[in-house]
């Protein structure tokens, strides 16, 4: 037919900076915008002229003034919005590197800080963040599935576990 068809989901990323020698990650403070409030890796969106990659390590480097260099996809994981029927499902790349240059910065869209893998701040982060972190921190593939209702209510994970491979679309 010629016409261009709607994306199935919405394609998004997010990248954390593990430093497995001393056992913390780095996460940003949203202060702005959808999350506000909430510790989270660094990522967004995906712009037409790039890589899911590409997309990953940009919004790293606006978002925390930072570049990656040893990014390794370690997760899928997607987002069932169960009350807002127009709205699709998101597809979430995370990403995972332990190499980076530059200093973490804030900047007007994250505030990046450090935490112990024992003391990050689950209660305020997204429902979900819980339940598949270790396996990111960790090294893990892995991929999830969770719905929410009211935008940040968990109300069912449909699956969360190790995989041998990303396969997930």
């Amino acid at each position: 037919s010629g016409c261009a068809e709607t994306p199935r989901k919405k394609i998004l990323t997010l990248l954390l900076i593990v430093d497995d020698e001393n056992g913390r990650v780095l996460l940003g403070k949203k202060l702005r915008g959808f999350g506000a409030g909430y510790w989270n890796g660094f990522g967004g969106k995906v712009e037409p002229n790039e890589s899911v990659l590409q997309g990953a390590l940009r919004e790293l480097k606006e978002e925390a003034c930072v570049e990656a260099l040893d990014t390794e996809e370690v997760g899928r994981l997607t987002f069932v919005w169960d009350d807002e029927q127009d709205k699709i499902p998101w597809l979430v790349h995370v990403f995972r590197a332990t190499q980076f240059t530059g200093i973490p910065t804030r900047t007007d869209e994250m505030d990046p800080r450090w935490f112990q893998f024992s003391d990050i701040p689950y209660e305020n982060m997204w429902a979900d963040d819980e339940h598949w972190y270790p396996f990111a921190l960790k090294n893990q593939k892995f991929e999830g599935i969770f719905i929410f209702r009211e935008t940040t209510k968990l109300i069912e994970i449909e699956k969360i576990g190790e995989v041998g491979e990303l396969t997930m679309e």
